[in-house]
């Protein structure tokens, strides 16, 4: 980074730290209106960072070589329709796929961020899915943590000479399942157990989540899988531009 993005970076997260800090007393897309107005403010307060750093990391993949949109515009399109697809699973919130483990594999954790807000931002204005005010909730869960965890297992899996499409599948199908592991957690924290506090309340929702979380996952790492192969065969340039391809191709 230069030393003007370094500054930029090191304001956002000022500005995380100081807005994320919020009283107790304020009470997977979590829906509209469905958190307290405090941790609405925080869980985007806390994006901050990240999003700064995703927006460089796109403005550099593209100053580095313009060929990469192609690959990074169907990334987003892969993030956007597959997280569409939603199952009803508890009050406040859906299961459904996520779609950010293939950004994360091919391009790293900060750039799905600036993917996934993207997606949000329009599945929340036209399909009143997720909502305006929990976009920073839906955006640490979803754009944030699961992609950081996908790539995570992804390199840890590359380093421990695990098969190339096993690792791929792994990524997707964890990152997934941490997302919703996360959104469990937001609930919990806004909406603590009267009887077993926050720990109870995440237990219950994870319960609800799992049986139709658990199979989505797997759905999910053989799809992106499946992209990456299609990807191999037809798009090697575009692979190749991105340093991808250089790994096992």
């Amino acid at each position: 980074m230069s030393r003007k993005e370094k500054g930029i970076m090191k304001l956002a997260v000022l500005l995380a730290m100081v807005f994320a800090i919020v009283p107790s007393a304020y009470g997977m897309h979590i829906m509209e209106g469905y958190l307290p107005v405090g941790y609405c403010i925080a869980w985007g307060a806390i994006c901050i960072p990240f999003l700064v750093a995703g927006f460089f990391s796109i403005k550099r993949t593209l100053r580095e070589n313009r060929r990469a949109v192609t690959i990074l515009a169907m990334s987003g399109a892969f993030i956007f329709v597959i997280s569409s697809l939603k199952i009803p699973s508890v009050t406040g919130s859906c299961s459904h796929m996520t779609g950010t483990g293939l950004g994360a594999i091919l391009f790293g954790p900060a750039a799905v961020s600036i993917l996934g807000i993207i997606v949000l931002i329009f599945q929340a204005i036209l399909l009143a899915h997720g909502g305006l005010t929990t976009l920073g909730a839906n955006t640490f869960s979803m754009a944030i943590a699961g992609p950081l965890v996908s790539y995570g297992i992804y390199k840890l899996c590359k380093a421990c000479k695990v098969h190339r499409y096993v690792s791929i599948f792994l990524a997707a199908m964890l990152g997934d399942l941490l997302t919703y592991c996360v959104t469990s957690l937001q609930l919990a924290l806004a909406y603590p157990s009267p009887t077993g506090g926050m720990g109870a309340s995440a237990v219950k929702f994870l319960s609800v989540f799992a049986p139709t979380q658990l199979p989505l996952a797997i759905i999910e790492g053989i799809l992106t899988t499946v992209i990456i192969m299609t990807l191999e065969t037809y798009a090697i340039p575009e692979l190749k531009s991105i340093g991808f391809a250089k790994e096992g191709i």
